[in-house]
């Protein structure tokens, strides 16, 4: 991907308002991923990072601004349609249906993404990738650990790549063997093409694949440039001591009350 030729990134965020009622959670946000490129969305809680995701998906309009994908605006887009362009959203949480089983809840979603004859050795990949799963494949959803629903919403999404995948919090409830292996998956996702907008609080381990890094604060992008630009001063300054050190946040992922401008959901 390179602009100043002119070519189109995979997806283009371009300067984007957004807010819940009276909650402005983002002011003039750009960001562009291009294909096989993948761009670390830093920010402390509160920062944004989650709206971004829910606009790009199409869950939020935003109140002014653009989505871009392959040049083509998608703004109003319904997110199902969205989704069908090649948009995969990963959201922060659980996102299984619980009544279902864990071999159901992946055969529901490969039948709406694959031939027939490719769910089968669908599955057989997404196994390879989280044994737990296996284990798993007869047991309700609902019934599983949060580490491991976390494992089954990545897995109907990481098996067949798709043009952009957000991907909110996704070492988040996991045990750090999974880290590792969810990583090496989002690495080769990215080889293969996709476009890679990548939400984290783990600073450290969202720098092992990342190109890029954006930097939010109260909406506001503070920062844009390689990995390698990233100091500690940029990183304490938007995220806080305990992150910028690689420590994570506290446990609960459950928003506390907003503060003004700020996004009540990420």
């Amino acid at each position: 991907m390179n602009e100043r030729m002119g070519v189109a990134p995979r997806l283009a965020v371009r300067k984007v308002h957004a807010a819940y009622g009276p909650y402005r959670a983002l002011f003039d946000v750009s960001l562009h991923v291009g294909a096989g490129e993948v761009v670390a969305l830093l920010g402390a809680n509160g920062a944004g990072k989650t709206t971004i995701a829910r606009v790009v998906s199409g869950l939020l309009a935003p109140t002014r601004g653009a989505v871009f994908l392959d040049g083509e605006s998608i703004g109003g887009e319904r997110p199902y349609r969205i989704a069908r362009m090649g948009v995969a959203h990963v959201p922060e949480g659980r996102s299984v249906f619980s009544s279902l089983t864990v071999e159901e809840n992946l055969t529901l979603a490969f039948r709406q993404q694959l031939a027939a004859r490719e769910v089968s050795s669908a599955l057989d990949e997404a196994y390879v990738v989280f044994p737990r799963l296996r284990e798993r494949r007869a047991q309700p959803a609902g019934t599983l650990s949060g580490g491991e629903q976390r494992m089954l919403a990545l897995a109907r999404v990481l098996v067949r790549p798709p043009k952009v995948l957000v991907a909110d919090e996704p070492s988040l409830g996991l045990a750090p063997v999974v880290v590792a292996d969810v990583y090496r998956t989002l690495d080769r996702i990215r080889s293969d093409g996709t476009a890679l907008l990548l939400i984290e609080q783990h600073v450290h381990q969202a720098a092992t694949i990342a190109d890029r890094v954006v930097v939010l604060k109260r909406g506001r992008v503070t920062f844009e440039g390689p990995v390698s630009a990233l100091d500690d001063s940029v990183l304490t300054e938007a995220i806080g001591d305990q992150v910028a050190s690689g420590d994570s946040p506290s446990g609960s992922s459950e928003p506390t009350p907003p503060a003004e401008d700020a996004d009540p959901f990420s």
